[in-house]
C-alpha cells in the first residue's frame, strides 16, 4: 500500500485552525470600524480613505511597537485578553506625542501552535485597545511558526497610523524656559522593564504568579497584567482647548530619557517627584531587588505614564480641563535653561 505524503499540518501548520481563528475574531475587528474603512477582514490590504476635507495639510504619523517580555506573564497565567490593549497603547501613545489622532491599527501575531481561542482573546484585547484609542483595526497577520516558538508561546507586534495638521505638529520646538511639566498617572508598570520585574520577583524573591500580595492588594499576576493606559482621548480633547508645547510618553528609559527626547538644545528640566503617588508595585520591586533609586527611574515610569509641557500662562487652564474630564494631573516640574538634561529630585 502506497504511503500518504506529508501535509502542511504534519509540519505543524494548521490552515483549518487559521481559518477558524479568522471567523472567531471578526466580531472584535468589526467593533472598531470607522466610516473611513473600506475593506473587510481577510483582504490582502486594509483600505482607509483619509477625510482630506478635515485638513489643509494632513501629515501621517506612524508608530510600531510590541509588548515585550510582559508576554511571558500572560503565558504564565494563561490570560491573553489584556496584552492586546498594551500593544495598542504602546503604539498610539507614541504617535499621540506629536498631536496625531490615531486612525487605524494593524497587528502581527506569531505563535508556536495556532490555537483559535488564544488568537481570539489576543485580538479581543487589541480591539478593546483600539476602541479606547478611537482607531480602527483594519488588518493584521497571524503566523504559525513551529520550531521557532514553543507550543504555548506567542509574540505580538503592532503598527499605528495617525494624522495631524502640519501646522499643529507638536515636536518640542516651542518648549521654553520655565514651561510647566504636567504628569498624567500611569496604571502601573505598563509595558516596560519586565525582564527586571521577572528577575526580581520570580528569581530573586521566589514569588509565584498566583501569590497574593498584601502590599498590592491582589495577586502578583493580576498586578503585572494591568494594561497600559491609553491617553488618546484625554489628550486630544485637551489639545482642542489648550496649546501644548511638548509631550512625552514615558516608556523604557523612564521620565529622564523620554523627556530628554523632546527638549530643544540648551534646555533641561527639573522634576520633583514628591507629589507623585508611586504605585505600590514599584516600592515592592525596589525593596525586593535592592534596586537603586536612579535605576528605578531609568527603567520604570514610577507612576507617571505621560507628560505635557505647557507655557506658564496656559497650565492653569490645562489643569482645569483635565480635572473636569476625570484626570488627576500633577505638576511635577519646570523646564530650565540652567540645567543640563533632566534632573530628578
Amino acid at each position: 500500500m502506497e504511503k500518504e505524503g506529508l501535509s502542511y499540518k504534519d509540519a505543524g501548520v494548521d490552515i483549518d485552525a487559521a481559518n477558524q481563528s479568522v471567523d472567531m475574531i471578526k466580531k472584535w475587528v468589526g467593533m472598531t470600524r470607522r466610516p473611513e474603512v473600506l475593506t473587510e477582514i481577510g483582504s490582502f490590504g486594509g483600505l482607509f480613505a483619509l477625510d482630506t476635507a478635515r485638513y489643509k495639510e494632513p501629515v501621517l504619523v506612524s508608530g510600531t511597537d510590541g509588548v515585550g517580555t510582559k508576554l511571558k506573564i500572560a503565558q504564565m497565567t494563561g490570560i491573553s485578553d489584556t496584552v492586546g490593549i498594551d500593544l495598542v497603547a504602546m503604539c498610539v501613545n507614541d504617535i499621540l506625542v506629536h498631536g496625531a489622532e490615531p486612525l487605524f491599527f494593524l497587528d502581527y501575531i506569531a505563535v508556536g501552535q495556532l490555537k483559535p481561542v488564544v488568537i481570539e482573546y489576543l485580538v479581543k484585547g487589541v480591539s478593546q485597545g483600539c476602541l479606547q484609542a478611537g482607531c480602527a483595526l483594519i488588518g493584521g497577520e497571524t503566523a504559525e511558526m513551529p520550531g521557532l516558538y514553543d507550543e504555548d508561546e506567542y509574540d505580538l507586534a503592532g503598527f499605528a497610523v495617525g494624522v495631524v495638521e502640519r501646522s499643529k505638529i507638536i515636536d518640542g520646538k516651542k518648549i521654553n524656559d520655565e514651561d510647566v511639566i504636567i504628569a498624567l498617572p500611569s496604571s502601573g508598570i505598563h509595558s516596560n522593564g519586565y525582564s527586571l520585574v521577572r528577575k526580581v520577583l520570580f528569581e530573586k524573591a521566589g514569588l509565584k504568579i498566583e501569590d497574593y500580595s498584601e502590599e498590592l492588594g491582589k495577586t502578583v499576576g493580576e498586578e503585572l497584567l494591568t494594561p497600559t493606559r491609553i491617553y488618546v482621548k484625554t489628550v486630544l480633547a485637551l489639545l482642542e482647548e489648550v496649546e501644548v508645547n511638548g509631550m512625552a510618553h514615558i516608556t523604557g528609559g523612564g521620565i529622564v530619557e523620554n523627556l530628554q527626547r523632546i527638549l530643544p538644545n540648551g534646555m533641561g528640566a527639573v522634576i520633583e517627584t514628591s507629589q507623585v503617588a508611586i504605585p505600590p508595585i514599584f516600592n515592592l520591586l525596589q525593596t525586593l531587588g535592592q534596586i537603586p533609586k536612579e535605576e528605578m527611574y531609568r527603567t520604570f515610569n514610577m507612576g507617571i505614564g505621560y507628560v505635557l509641557v505647557i507655557s506658564p500662562d496656559k497650565f492653569s487652564a490645562a489643569l482645569k480641563h483635565l480635572r473636569n474630564n476625570g484626570e488627576k494631573p500633577i505638576i511635577i516640574g519646570r523646564i530650565s535653561s540652567r540645567e543640563r538634561g533632566v534632573v530628578v529630585k
